[in-house]
């Protein structure tokens, strides 16, 4: 590229030079000579001063009898001023003109060679280059060389199930004839599903520096453009690289943005769209062999894909990519933490099971808060206090203590939060209390956090309806405490979630006499207008009103059995109330040890909120912090 800078430029300069030339009348013939009138000259000849004369075109350049030398541009006819130079016994000299022809020919074929580079530019850039003017049907794909940041599996961690599937590809692609032996043929795609951040772009690469192949890299947004055939011609041009390279890999991520169910859009099955996915169809498993290419894609949406994208011959195998378990986040951890100074009280494990639900993605990010919070403290080694305090902040949102807050609203939240834990401390079923505050943090006032104690991925009727009651709790402590006319809006996330909640009981779940073990639909949400509407679908009215009952009832029932376990412990309540108005945050420990009558530890250091009497806040949802 650099040389192509430097040619570019010099023919500018030469053209220049040039121009200038042009503009000049072509260079002097004595740069030391001075420049006189014809009508000088012709006053020197006739006084007998000139002793000698060169003639070079139409620059004529003389010597006086002092040696002094002048020059000057004379008519086309020269014949006078030859015969009066004859006749004052002047030395006549007839040499060319300065310069040869070639700078005049130049000059003359300038414009022609100016249309020939255009014009030659602009061939070059139709035939390569996928970002020039004329490159639009180019792809976009980046190769990865085996030296160029390679990731291999020792990179990734929590994933194994995974790993163990990708492994038979790159045996292929180190040793093919080991399977071509047998007959066998290597899958010539594999589709990573997984929720985001799981590491399936990672694992991709991955494969790649396992098997010391060149990897192609796209996102299915490049395919898509304003320009009909781009798409098309895109994946072409991708598959045609790919031949040169193979054996390679090309990784397509976020497929689902060229590869949905045909038809379902506008366009009548001919947009551009789906004439790009109908291309990379055909590339993948047409007439044409396309032999030592795999295809990797990643999506988070498998369900909107194109069936003919999934069958065997296309992407043969679907590799499920979840959330890690918490064996598995402790070894990303490990993964993530090997270039942080981490101090003696570090307990990865710990961390790892007070994470459930992290993805890869997650765990990184809360490594990283932890290093950046021990940073702004000036500390030498990440500490335990700070990966819990970078794990608040991931799962709750950032402290806003500089929020000024009323006595009485910071009461009411007190209460509020102090029924949510203690009726999560009661009810039969309930995941362990984390940790309490009324510290505001991103859009809440206050928090109860819950954390199982393992990794859980269903729940039973039970845990459900104590869910319902753990959610209700603090409509019920603010109603209890300061009556119906003194409730705030505080509870309004609770209230959406516990519908939520009871919907699907009803709807999805089949925990309803009523309704029986039917599924009703999904409940949507539609914008109309601009308003959104709530509705089931495939229902009638009479069905859709007995889920509302249904709905209802779960939730009042809910609603009861939380004001129940309030009114019973309306002491502890109080106890707990009062101890989060002085302490403001409470692990699940300190509030069993503070209704024992065992008060907090608190170092000095510690600082609390300001408040003052005369600063309103706004009432801000409370909702209480259960991982799904």
């Amino acid at each position: 590229m650099n040389l192509r800078n430097l040619v570019i430029w010099g023919v500018i300069v030469v053209v220049l030079i040039g121009l200038y030339s042009m503009m000049t009348g072509g260079g002097r013939a004595n740069a030391s000579a001075q420049d006189i009138t014809y009508s000088q000259l012709l006053t020197k000849v006739n006084a007998g001063e000139v002793k000698k004369a060169t003639i070079r075109g139409a620059v004529v350049e003389v010597t006086d009898q002092s040696n002094r030398t002048y020059q000057t541009i004379t008519p086309n006819n020269q014949d006078d001023l030859v015969k009066r130079l004859e006749g004052q016994g002047a030395d006549i000299a007839v040499k060319p003109a300065s310069g040869p022809g070639l700078l005049s020919f130049f000059l003359n074929a300038l414009p022609i060679l100016l249309l020939i580079g255009v014009w030659i530019f602009f061939m070059r850039q139709m035939q390569g280059g996928a970002r020039g003017a004329m490159g639009f049907g180019k792809s976009k794909a980046r190769l990865l060389t085996e030296n160029k940041n390679r990731v291999t599996f020792e990179d990734v961690a929590g994933v194994d199930e995974a790993k163990e599937e990708l492994t038979e590809i790159v045996d292929f692609l180190k040793d093919p004839q080991k399977f071509q032996r047998l007959g066998g043929k290597i899958p010539k795609g594999a589709l990573l599903v997984g929720p985001p951040g799981t590491g399936k772009t990672l694992l991709a690469r991955a494969v790649a520096g396992e098997a010391g192949v060149p990897f192609f890299t796209i996102s299915g947004s490049d395919f898509v453009e304003m320009f009909v055939g781009v798409g098309a011609s895109r994946v072409r041009d991708m598959f045609e690289q790919a031949k040169k390279n193979a054996p390679c890999i090309i990784f397509i991520d976020e497929i689902d943005a060229v590869g949905r169910h045909r038809g379902a859009g506008l366009g009548g099955g001919n947009d551009e769209r789906e004439q790009t996915l109908n291309q990379l169809l055909v590339e993948m498993d047409g007439f044409e062999a396309n032999e030592g290419i795999i295809l990797i894609a990643a999506t988070n949406r498998p369900d909107v894909l194109d069936p003919a994208l999934l069958r065997p011959g296309r992407f043969d195998r679907q590799v499920v990519v979840p959330n890690p378990d918490v064996s598995g986040r402790e070894r990303i951890l490990r993964v993530h933490m090997k270039n942080v100074p981490l101090a003696a009280d570090v307990d990865v494990k710990t961390v790892a099971r007070g994470t459930p639900g992290f993805s890869g993605a997650d765990l990184a990010n809360l490594v990283n808060e932890a290093a950046l919070m021990a940073a702004r403290k000036n500390r030498r080694m990440v500490t335990m206090r700070d990966f819990e305090d970078a794990k608040d902040k991931v799962m709750m949102g950032a402290e806003r203590r500089s929020m000024v807050m009323t006595e009485e609203e910071k009461k009411n939240t007190a209460y509020h939060e102090g029924g949510h834990a203690l009726v999560a401390l009661t009810v039969p079923s309930a995941d362990p209390v984390h940790k309490a505050t009324i510290i505001p943090r991103g859009r809440a006032l206050g928090m109860v956090m819950q954390l199982p104690e393992g990794d859980r991925y269903s729940m039973n009727y039970e845990q459900m309806t104590s869910r319902l009651a753990i959610m209700m709790a603090g409509r019920v402590a603010e109603e209890l405490i300061f009556g119906k006319d003194k409730i705030t809006s505080g509870a309004s996330s609770d209230i959406q979630a516990a519908t939520g909640l009871a919907r699907n009981m009803v709807t999805r779940w089949g925990y309803s006499d009523k309704l029986g073990l039917v599924a009703y639909g999904d409940n949507q949400e539609e914008v109309f207008l601009g308003h959104s509407v709530s509705r089931t679908q495939n229902v009638s009215e009479e069905t859709a009103k007995l889920i509302d009952e249904e709905v209802k009832r779960l939730v009042q029932a809910g609603y009861e059995e939380a004001k129940r376990i309030l009114t019973e412990r309306l002491e502890d309540l109080h106890t707990l109330a009062k101890a989060l108005l002085e302490y403001e945050t409470l692990s699940g420990d300190e509030i069993i040890n503070v209704m024992k009558g065992v008060k907090p530890h608190r170092e000095e250091s510690d600082t609390k909120r300001p408040s003052g009497p005369s600063v309103a806040v706004p009432i801000s949802p409370r909702p209480s912090a259960e991982p799904a």
